[in-house]
C-alpha cells in the first residue's frame, strides 16, 4: 500500500500519544449489543459495508507500521448522522466515521467533530472537495469521493453536446423523440435536479463569504435571476417539457427506452442505461440563463470525533491511509465516485463516464452545509411544482418562497 509521508509520526510517537490519553474519555468500540468499555489504545472507525473491504487492508497497514489497533464498525450509511450525534457526547462513539459533507454544519453545531490537519497535503484534493469539508474557514473531513450529476446523451440520437438548453431542445425536437430532454421533476419538483438551471440564471440560494463559505444572511435565491428562472420553469411547463408527472423512475425509464437524447442525472444511472444498449456520453449541462450551469456537488469523506482522545493517531490514519492513492482508487472501485484526490482520480479518468462527471464535478458548488439550508427546502420543491404546473404568477410564488424561507430562518 502506498502511504503518504507526510507529516507521518513515528509508530513510537503515535503509542505515547495514545497511551497518554484518558481511558476514561476515550470513544468506545461499539459491537452488535451496543458500545463497550473504552480503548484509548485504539482508533473505532465507522463505515459503512461497501467501503468496509477497502477500511480493512488500511487499517491493517496502519496498525503494522504505527501500532495503534484499528477497530472497523459497520454501519447503516443512512443512520450514522443521528447516532454520530447522539453518541459522541456520551464518550462512547466511534473515534473517526465516514460523512456525508452536508452533515457537517449539523455535526459542527451539535459540536461532535474536530478539525483535521492537511497540511501540505490539501493541495493534492481536488478544490471543491476541500471547500465542500470546510466549514467556518476550517476543514472538518478528509475527503475521498465526489458525485455530481451531469448530463447523460444518447450519441446515436444526438451526436455533440448542446450549450444552451435551447440547443438541447432543438436537438431533442430534431431527434424526433417524445420528449426533447429529460429531468425528473415529481409532484413535490426536484430542486437538486433543477439546480443548475437554476444557477446558470445568477441565483444561488446563498451567497457566499470571503473564504467562499455559504453566508446564511445573504438569502440570494429571491434576486433579479430568481425571477428570471421561475418565469423560465414555468415556460417550461406550459410547453410540455417539464411535469410534476415526470418522477425519477419514470424519467430515466423512458431514456433507457430511447424516448429522450438527454437526461439529467448522475451516475447512478449509467449502468443500467448501458445495460439497455445505449452508447452515452456524459457532457456538461448546457445553461438555461446565459452563465454557467453548476450542479451541487456532494463529497464523501472520514471526519474525527471531537471527543477521541488519539486525535493525533485519528489525522494521521486520515491524512496518510485514506488520503493515499491505492486507498482513494480502491474505494472509487468499490464505490464509483470519481475519487476527490486528484491523482487517484486522473487515474480513474481513463474511464470516459467518470471524466465527465469528473469535469463538471470540479466546477461544480458543494452542498450548503449551514444548519439554514434545512429550512430551504421545505418550501423550495413544492414552490417549484407549483410554478411548472401554472398555479399562479410564477415571480410572486417565487418571492413568496423566498420570503417564507427568510422567515423561517429568523
Amino acid at each position: 500500500m502506498m502511504v503518504k509521508r507526510n507529516g507521518l509520526l513515528a509508530a513510537g510517537a503515535i503509542i505515547a500519544a495514545a497511551s497518554l490519553a484518558l481511558t476514561g474519555c476515550s470513544a468506545g468500540a461499539e459491537t452488535s449489543g451496543g458500545t463497550s468499555d473504552a480503548d484509548s489504545s485504539a482508533l473505532t472507525v465507522w463505515v459503512d459495508a461497501d467501503r468496509a473491504a477497502v477500511l480493512k487492508d488500511a487499517a491493517a497497514a496502519f496498525t503494522k507500521e504505527s501500532g495503534v489497533e484499528v477497530k472497523l464498525v459497520q454501519k447503516d450509511f443512512a443512520k450514522i448522522q443521528e447516532e454520530f450525534i447522539a453518541q459522541v457526547p456520551t464518550g462512547k462513539g466511534p473515534d473517526i466515521t465516514i460523512a456525508a459533507h452536508d452533515w457537517l454544519g449539523n455535526f459542527v453545531s451539535n459540536g461532535v467533530v474536530q478539525p483535521v490537519e492537511l497540511g501540505d497535503t490539501a493541495a493534492d484534493y481536488q478544490q471543491v472537495a476541500v471547500t465542500a469539508m470546510s466549514y467556518e474557514g476550517k476543514t472538518y473531513g478528509v475527503p475521498y469521493s465526489i458525485e455530481n450529476i451531469a448530463l447523460l446523451r444518447n450519441t446515436a440520437l444526438a451526436a455533440s453536446a448542446p450549450a444552451t438548453v435551447d440547443d438541447m431542445t432543438a436537438a431533442g425536437v430534431a431527434a424526433g423523440t417524445e420528449f426533447p430532454y429529460l429531468v425528473q421533476i415529481g409532484p413535490e419538483a426536484d430542486p437538486y435536479h433543477l439546480y443548475p438551471f437554476q444557477t446558470s440564471f445568477g441565483a444561488p440560494v446563498f451567497g457566499t463569504s470571503a473564504d467562499g463559505s455559504y453566508d446564511p444572511e445573504d438569502l440570494t435565491v429571491g434576486n433579479a435571476g430568481g425571477e428570471a428562472f421561475a418565469t423560465w420553469l414555468a415556460a417550461e411547463g406550459a410547453a410540455g417539457r417539464m411535469s410534476v408527472n415526470l418522477t425519477g423512475d419514470i424519467a430515466k425509464e423512458k431514456f433507457y427506452a430511447g424516448a429522450s437524447p438527454f437526461l439529467l442525472t448522475g451516475p447512478w444511472n449509467v449502468p443500467d442505461a448501458q445495460a439497455a444498449g445505449i452508447d452515452v456520453s456524459v457532457d456538461p449541462i448546457p445553461s438555461a440563463g446565459g452563465q454557467a450551469a453548476q450542479p451541487f456537488v456532494g463529497v464523501q469523506g472520514f471526519m474525527v470525533s471531537a471527543k477521541t482522545t488519539n486525535a493525533i493517531a485519528a489525522n494521521e490514519f486520515l491524512v496518510n491511509y485514506i488520503g493515499s492513492e491505492d486507498v482513494q482508487t480502491a474505494l472509487y472501485d468499490v464505490g464509483g465516485r470519481p475519487p476527490a484526490l486528484t491523482a487517484a482520480f486522473d487515474a480513474a479518468s481513463s474511464d470516459p463516464i467518470t471524466a465527465g462527471f469528473g469535469a463538471v464535478g470540479a466546477s461544480a458548488v458543494p452542498m450548503p452545509t449551514i444548519p439554514q439550508m434545512g429550512k430551504v427546502w421545505q418550501f423550495w420543491g413544492v414552490t417549484e411544482a407549483a410554478i411548472i404546473s401554472n398555479q399562479g404568477d410564477p415571480v410572486e410564488l417565487w418571492q413568496k418562497m423566498t420570503a417564507d424561507i427568510a422567515a423561517a430562518i429568523e
